[in-house]
């Protein structure tokens, strides 16, 4: 199975539902994901141009965009869209394929194992991401944060809504999560 990532950022954001992400300290299936469309997205990074931090946006698709945000959380992104254009998909939740210790090592307040990935800085604290990770090819074999893209997930499993967590362009629906999942993060 593939996904042509090439395409508009809302239309591979749900695509990659049950796709597997890989860091560093261990892989879980993306249950939640948050796409950005651009220049014309008045939410994404991507509005005001490229900078030293938006650079990998704006490169090929497939290619991870980490930023650091309030000064303590790293929120990993696959880019999409034409080469240029700056759009990515946030991930924001995972469902570990297996907590490992080292995700605990990395989270160690983290109670229940629900709280390790479901939220965008806590998945890339607990997989190990962070800005040293910014640029990579997504879809090398041999790169150290990875995406497997396997089985679609079926549409009846998927909900939609608007994003959240953002001041602006808050009403487009470009946020979507598996229902019912444990591991998907909770609004606030």
């Amino acid at each position: 199975m593939s996904i042509d990532l090439s395409l508009h950022s809302s239309s591979v954001g749900p695509a990659l539902l049950g796709a597997v992400v890989h860091g560093p300290n261990g892989s879980g299936r993306i249950v939640e994901v948050e796409a950005y469309g651009g220049a014309e997205d008045a939410a994404s990074h991507a509005c005001r141009g490229v900078t030293s931090r938006t650079e990998p946006m704006f490169g090929p698709p497939g290619v991870l965009y980490v930023y650091f945000i309030y000064g303590m959380y790293h929120c990993a992104n696959v880019v999409t869209g034409p080469a240029g254009d700056g759009q990515a998909v946030l991930i924001r939740a995972i469902e570990p394929n297996e907590v490992t210790e080292a995700m605990r090592t990395a989270r160690p307040t983290i109670r229940r194992d629900e709280d390790l990935t479901n939220g965008p800085g806590k998945l890339c604290a607990a997989l190990g991401i962070d800005r040293s990770h910014d640029g990579l090819n997504l879809l090398h074999t041999d790169s150290s944060v990875r995406l497997v893209i396997d089985e679609p997930v079926a549409p009846a499993e998927i909900e939609t809504s608007t994003r959240i967590g953002i001041s602006v362009a808050q009403e487009r629906p470009w946020r979507w999560y598996l229902r019912d999942n444990a591991w998907v993060s909770k609004p606030r």
